[in-house]
């Protein structure tokens, strides 16, 4: 994992630039979200979209293997039967 540091001015209202190559980074577009994680006294920067599906992975990890999901065709029996 690389390290970048990078600077914003923090204008009047609040608000900052997040620098060209942090948002390539996390893979930001126009109109995305982003969260910001608060640890101590440091802020963290993340795409929303990409934190929330990894807060879902892992509220979602081992789900499988207690519902007796253990590899592919455990998976596709469980389709055709719900189908």
């Amino acid at each position: 994992m690389n390290t970048y540091i990078e600077q914003a001015k923090v204008m009047p209202k609040g608000q900052i630039t997040i620098p060209q190559e942090i948002r390539k980074l996390l893979g930001l577009g126009i109109g995305d979200r982003v969260s910001f994680i608060v640890n101590g006294d440091q802020v963290m920067l993340a795409n929303s979209a990409v934190c929330a599906l990894k807060l879902l992975q892992n509220e979602m990890k081992g789900e499988a293997l207690k519902a007796g999901l253990s590899n592919e065709d455990d998976v596709q029996r469980l389709l055709e039967e719900n189908r």
